[in-house]
Parts: structure tokens; sequence; C-alpha cells
């Protein structure tokens, strides 16, 4: 989530942090832009993915400068987000026994700043002893766009989902074969269209392959999370080596490629998609 100016608050001291805002980096919960998992997600930070994971408090100094606070204090940190979401106003003030590194810089991109103080700005070189956190290069498709893009589905799945036309699948096909990817009504005289079509389904067989083979061999923590849904429902997000997944255990599937810049990629739900998703839903992280 992003503060605004009215949820900066002072730490206290000649030191003191503003705090603009925070993230959770847990298992369950982490900002996917910085990672396939939770372990590569720490490893930007150079962190240990700790089991019980961290808050990550957003701030700057009172010259101005960028700063993330990592704190071990995680309930701490997603009671302020939970308060912030609900539109109420929440100090954040983490006790100093609970700071676990002061990292100069932020690894996200922040739309607000402190008022009363300079503009946002590294720090001094003289302050720290590694290089400036910055935010991974969502310009260009590439790892973090692709797994941003797989969040705003997850986050607008109703709006994604009014998309697609059931009747545009292929009924006999299942995730063995692509799950259902819609045919290709223009038929084979459009090679072009044929070509693409074939490179698509291609990364969907692999993509499905990949996901499948989680279910025997887990995978590095949080790259299987499941989180609320609705009805029984769960949503699933799944993301390995330039591929992520979003699906809906009553529903049907999104695809994203990095070898297919910004073509988001629907994946019927077949006779083998149900039971994978199953599958995936009982080893996912889930939100404590």
């Amino acid at each position: 989530m992003a503060g605004t100016d009215e949820d900066a608050v002072a730490t206290g001291d000649e030191d003191a942090l503003y705090v603009l805002t925070a993230v959770l980096l847990t298992p369950a919960k982490f900002p996917s832009v910085l990672g396939d998992d939770y372990p590569e997600a720490c490893a930007t930070l150079d962190l240990a993915p700790l089991a019980e994971g961290y808050g990550l408090v957003l701030g700057q100094d009172g010259e101005g400068a960028r700063w993330t606070v990592v704190i071990d204090d995680v309930s701490l940190v997603a009671v302020a987000i939970a308060s912030w979401d609900c539109g109420m106003e929440h100090e954040l003030s983490p006790d100093e026994r609970t700071v676990v590194a002061a990292l100069p810089g932020w690894p996200l991109d922040v739309a607000v700043s402190t008022p009363g103080v300079p503009a946002p700005h590294d720090p001094s070189a003289e302050l720290t002893d590694r290089p400036p956190l910055s935010p991974p290069d969502t310009t260009t498709w590439g790892p973090a766009q692709r797994r941003l893009g797989a969040d705003e589905i997850a986050l607008q799945w109703a709006v994604w989902r009014e998309q697609i036309d059931d009747s545009g699948f292929a009924p006999s096909e299942g995730a063995e074969d692509a799950s259902g990817d819609a045919q290709d009504s223009r038929g084979e005289d459009e090679k072009e269209g044929g070509d693409e079509k074939a490179v698509n389904r291609a990364g969907i067989r692999r993509v499905l392959a990949e996901a499948r083979s989680y279910v025997d061999a887990p995978p590095p923590l949080g790259r299987v999370r499941s989180s609320f849904a609705t009805g029984d429902a769960r949503t699933l997000r799944a993301d390995g080596p330039g591929w992520s997944l979003v699906a809906r255990t009553d529903d049907i599937a999104f695809i994203l490629l990095d070898e297919e810049p910004g073509e988001v990629l629907p994946v019927g739900r077949g006779p083998e998609l149900p039971g994978l998703l199953e599958a995936l839903d009982k080893m996912a992280v889930r939100p404590s």
C-alpha cells in the first residue's frame, strides 16, 4: 500500500524516520516485483529468509534521504497496513529492539514524500557501506513487469475474467494439452497467427508442467501462494523461471511469460486443470 502525507510520523530524535509507507516481507505476502519467491525477494535486500518474515518501513530522514528500515515485528506492520487500508490513521513507530537493518534507498516506488523536508534522495555515501536500494526496472517487459501484471490480474480478477468467452476454449483439451487455450478461429491460412498460437501453446504446456512438478518437489518458499477469493474459492499465485500463473480454484487460470511481452494467456478448466489447482492449493503458503 502507499501512505499519504498525513501518514508520515516522526520517531523522535535527530535521526528520526518520517514513515511514508510499509510492506510485509513474509513467505505468504511479499512484494512480488522483487522476486519469484520469498528467498529471492529477501536476497534482493541481503536478508536471510527467516520463516517469520519481516516488516519493511519506508521513509525519509530529516534531510529527506530515503531509508528502508527492516524490523522483525511483522504483526506491528500488518496492523498498520490494515488500518491504513481502511482509511484510519495509525502511527507506526517501531521499537529500536525490533530493528534488523536500516538500508539506504527504497526497493519499491513510493508516490508520496514527507512535507517540510527536502525531496526524496539517496543518502550520502558516507552514511552507508552499501549501494542504495532502488525499485526494479519496470519500464520494459521482463520478470518484474511480468510479476506486476500477475499482481494486477489477481487484484482485478473479475475485470479480467469477464473479458474471456468460455466458448472460445477447445472443449477436448485439458491441462496436459494447453488446458483449453483458445482455438485459432482464423485457421492455418494465416501462418503468422498460427506460429504465434503454437508459441503460446508451447509456453502454456511448459508452465503447466513446471507447476505440476511443484506438487512432487516443493519449490522455494513463496513460489506458490494461496489467498482468499469469493465463497469457498481461493486465489492461487504461482511463479517460476520466466512465468507467472494466476488462477481461481473454481475457475480458469491466466499465464504471463517473459518471452511474450504484454500477453495474458487464458487457460480453460479442461479435465486436468481443476486437479492441478487443488494440488497446488494444498501445498501453497497461506497468510496466517
